[in-house]
């Protein structure tokens, strides 16, 4: 198989993975999500405990696949250049909690949701879609 289907297929059966941990563990719920973020009121530990299973395997990773000279399925490591925090990063983060917090969605749950067909899942992918061209067009030219 070529590099570039390997990659495809390597993207695909993770995206998979990863949409079906989400639908197992409940986080395609938004009301998980916000219970969980309710911390004065009705409280929700569950994703705490999501969150924990993803660092049992993230930690361990981290350590070691750095060490190796090059990715499995391309020619060398992707890694950030900038180290820094600043307006667009901070504003940015802001947006996406608030808007996390007020529907108890994100981008993956959300896609991985859309298989319901559920109008609320339908309107914020949407919204979310609009969001990203929207950045797209008044930021293409900033620079890091």
């Amino acid at each position: 198989m070529a590099s570039g289907a390997l990659r495809v297929l390597a993207a695909l059966v993770s995206g998979v993975i990863f949409g079906l941990g989400l639908a197992i563990s409940g986080m395609m719920n938004p009301a998980k999500v916000i219970g969980f973020l309710d911390v004065a009121g009705d409280w929700d530990p569950t994703l705490a405990f999501v969150m924990g299973g993803a660092l049992l395997v993230t930690i361990p990773a981290f350590r070691f696949i750095p060490k190796r000279t090059r990715p499995v399925l391309d020619k060398e490591f992707s890694m950030p250049t900038k180290n820094s925090l600043d307006a667009p990063l901070i504003g940015g983060a802001a947006i996406f909690g608030v808007g996390w917090g007020l529907v108890g969605l994100c981008p993956g749950p959300a896609v991985a949701a859309l298989g319901t067909g559920l109008v609320p899942i339908l309107l914020f992918v949407a919204a979310m879609l609009v969001g990203m061209v929207t950045h797209a067009r008044l930021f293409t030219n900033y620079k890091e």
